[in-house]
């Protein structure tokens, strides 16, 4: 697209949509590389490229193997894996992360951030979550954690020297100052954090000083970024990072939330990843308007491939989007017997429960239609919607009948259920608008594939049962296939996005 085709366009906002929170980018070159947090999901961290700022490729999944990613089965949701920080330095990305559930922070590096990636080097010395990393010109490496507090570090060993030291804890009374980013930018350097706790009173605060260690200034100006208190339709809004283009512009990265429906208002797609553009003025970053549509940047876009809407399994690998519950074992999960088929072993019974074996995909839609052909001969099994462990929705096949099935907080019910003629089954579940927009932020509509090919739907469900201001927590709708008991065949999966209000 040319400079001038590109005057006054817009481009859609979050630029990574659905469950991809606390991201973090980076630029080597031309190219900008961007990770998320990913909690209690296998494989860790996605990693993500572009060319452009909007348009956002994901390439592969940082911790893929169990030797850099340890998640216990017996860990809650919303645990695992928080806010990594991505940097490229010395022809290196360095890539430094919590695990909260096994083992601390942890730093890993490669030469190509699609992988592979190191194994971990343990950073005992170092305390808290959402550490940083940033080099001063005598190549001091500078971690910084939420709090805040800092401590110098060998990335290479792990190794800290001296005890942490705090620095500037965010705007006074403000709670949770976490997420730091430190950078040198002209003569000083800037301390960035998010504060206000990660719901609606979420925001983006700085500071800066003359050394890496401060003292630290606040901006007069300070939150520089949050929409607490009013009613924009993106809301908490923080968790942030800063970039600079080729051109010399300045960009942050973020997340926020896109609540619907009537009070207290609903997300359910989780916290995503949003752009704004960023002007310095008298040494202090000022970030734009942000909102639904961005205003295009003034180089040329770079969009990437398409999502594919289906995938038929026919891969020896699955696609880095495909997330499972804290482990993927081979022995369950696998598209080679037979081949072309994704073959689920049961372990867990149900979404209940921890070790249930499932691979899905984040919803990144406020409406779209999910299926998939499942031949349930050797066992049960089915397609949820999952936010965790207490809130889930399922339609399930298998013994000559499919089911729906609802598990609300402690509740869970056989919501409707019908005879099944044997053979394979296309199972289903469209996400849209409710009727009442006052209500619910969706309804989740659940049925199955008659023999004659038209599609029954047995049960329609409220959506603010899967959402964050219900169920709690820090992650994100997510739709995919698992197996209850025995072993669950799926010839095919198709996600399509739909037209929404």
């Amino acid at each position: 697209m040319s400079d001038q085709s590109q005057q006054g366009a817009t481009v859609p906002n979050p630029v990574i949509p659905g469950f991809h929170p606390d991201p973090s980018v980076c630029r080597a070159g031309d190219d900008y590389y961007l990770v998320c947090s990913s909690f209690e999901y296998f494989p860790g961290i996605p990693v993500f490229h572009s060319r452009d700022l909007v348009n956002w490729t994901q390439i592969g999944n940082a911790l893929d193997r169990t030797s850099q990613l340890h998640l216990p089965r017996g860990m809650s949701s919303s645990a695992g894996i928080y806010a990594p920080t991505l940097r490229h330095h010395d022809d290196r990305f360095w890539l430094i992360v919590t695990n909260v559930s096994d083992s601390g922070n942890m730093l890993f590096t490669a030469t190509d951030p699609a992988g592979p990636w190191s194994d971990p080097v343990r950073l005992p010395g170092v305390p808290g979550i959402d550490p940083d990393l940033a080099w001063d010109e005598d190549g001091t490496c500078w971690c910084t954690v939420a709090g805040v507090s800092q401590v110098r570090i060998d990335p290479h060993t792990g190794e800290t020297f001296s005890e942490p030291h705090s620095l500037w804890s965010g705007t006074p009374g403000a709670l949770a100052p976490e997420a730091p980013h430190l950078y040198r930018i002209g003569g000083y350097w800037y301390l960035l954090i998010a504060e206000g706790g990660t719901e609606r009173g979420h925001g983006v605060s700085i500071a800066r000083g003359r050394t890496p260690s401060g003292p630290f200034e606040p901006c007069p100006a300070n939150p520089i970024l949050t929409h607490r208190g009013t009613p924009r339709p993106i809301q908490n809004t923080g968790h942030a990072d800063l970039v600079q283009a080729p051109d010399g512009s300045w960009w942050m990265v973020l997340l926020g939330v896109r609540p619907r429906g009537g009070t207290p208002g609903w997300h359910v797609l989780g916290r995503e990843t949003f752009l704004a553009p960023v002007e310095w003025v008298d040494g202090w970053p000022v970030v734009g308007d942000l909102s639904p549509e961005l205003p295009t940047p003034a180089w040329p876009l770079h969009p990437g491939p398409t999502a594919p809407v289906r995938d038929d399994f026919d891969h020896a690998e699955l696609h880095p989007r495909w997330i499972s519950l804290r482990e993927r074992p081979e022995r369950l999960c696998t598209t080679k017997e037979p081949s072309g088929w994704l073959t689920l072993r049961a372990a867990g019974a149900s979404l209940d429960d921890n070790d249930v074996v499932f691979v899905g995909r984040r919803q990144q839609h406020l409406a779209c239609r999910a299926r998939t052909l499942i031949d349930p001969a050797d066992g049960r099994g089915g397609l949820a919607v999952r936010l965790d462990e207490e809130h889930h929705y399922e339609i399930e096949a298998g013994a000559g009948e499919v089911t729906v099935y609802a598990r609300i907080g402690s509740l869970r019910a056989e919501v409707a259920s019908r005879p099944l003629p044997e053979g394979a089954v296309v199972l289903g579940v469209e996400i849209a608008p409710p009727r009442d927009a006052r209500t619910g932020p969706d309804a989740l509509s659940f049925g199955f594939e008659e023999p004659d090919g038209t599609f029954t739907t047995l049960a329609v469900l409220d959506g603010r049962h899967l959402s964050t201001e219900v169920a709690g927590g820090f992650t994100g709708r997510v739709i995919g296939m698992y197996a209850a008991t025995g072993t669950a065949h799926f010839d095919w999966f198709d996600y399509e996005p739909l037209p929404h209000s």
